[in-house]
């Protein structure tokens, strides 16, 4: 794939890949959230599931998983991301990372069709994806009955982002997340748009081949990365944040900066278009 032929959402992701890591890696912010989704994913997973990740990047959660004994297969739009992570992954006795779109997994080969014991996608990669019913559809190819999918997007009500945009003295950017179509955003240089998608979008996307389980919130105390370098600076506040969002992350989910929607294959096959 060059770089002509590149998404929007790819070519941003392309332009930052090499720098990726040493930003985001370094905000504490973004690792307590990381390690609730982590926790998550080991319990939905246990040891030697074959998992598939939607949007992996430059491979942190998939080295973290395989690490701890589970199998994984990382795809992502972005070629630059998918050349670091498999640089990472080598050697692990992982499957090679694929350069796959989250709405043309039903692309990925027929040898790997109902194998994977279930699949994420961390950190609102999805929300980079217009046409959600694509990544169902894939989906519902690729995860055997009884599979667990668990997928993280942007939170919609989100009062933590509310303050700091406040306090950033960015007020228009406070609400962006109540927006309903494609909303502009920039990356490295490059527009692209995301999609703040509702838990009936996703909902709607799965059937009939997955039912919603349950709902975490990732990061309902702990601030979103725009709190960033702030936030680092201050260890032991994030300490305290992150001890609250364990407790509050069910019932208070749909205030989060990030939502985890845990799905569960059915049986049912889903009716194929054509």
């Amino acid at each position: 794939m060059n770089a002509m032929s590149l998404s929007p959402a790819a070519a941003a992701f392309d332009a930052v890949a090499e720098r990726f890591d040493a930003r985001y890696g370094a905000w504490k912010s973004v690792a307590a959230q990381r390690r609730a989704v982590r926790a998550a994913l080991i319990a939905a997973f246990p040891p030697g599931a074959r998992i598939l990740e939607i949007g992996g990047g430059t491979g942190d959660d998939a080295e973290w998983l395989a690490g701890q004994g589970r199998e994984v297969l990382l795809t992502d739009v972005s070629p630059s991301m998918v050349r670091l992570a498999t640089g990472k992954l080598r050697g692990l006795g992982l499957p090679t990372p694929l350069v796959a779109p989250a709405e043309q997994l039903e692309t990925i080969g027929g040898d790997v069709r109902g194998r994977f014991d279930g699949a994420c996608s961390n950190f609102a990669a999805l929300n980079c994806v217009t046409d959600l019913s694509a990544v169902g559809r894939g989906l519902s190819a690729l995860v055997r009955p009884g599979g667990r999918v668990l997928l993280v997007v942007f939170g919609v009500c989100t009062p933590g982002e509310w303050i700091v945009e406040l306090l950033r003295g960015n007020p228009r950017a406070m609400l962006r997340r109540a927006s309903r179509g494609d909303v502009p955003a920039r990356l490295g240089g490059c527009a692209f748009s995301v999609r703040y998608h509702r838990e009936r979008d996703l909902v709607v996307a799965m059937a009939p081949a997955f039912r919603l389980v349950r709902r975490i919130g990732i990061g309902v105390f702990v601030p979103p990365s725009a709190a960033e370098p702030w936030i680092s600076a201050h260890p032991g506040l994030l300490r305290v944040l992150e001890r609250l969002d364990r407790i509050v992350s069910r019932p208070l989910a749909s205030l989060a900066d990030h939502v985890l929607y845990e799905f569960e294959r059915t049986a049912l096959v889903p009716e194929r278009a054509g």
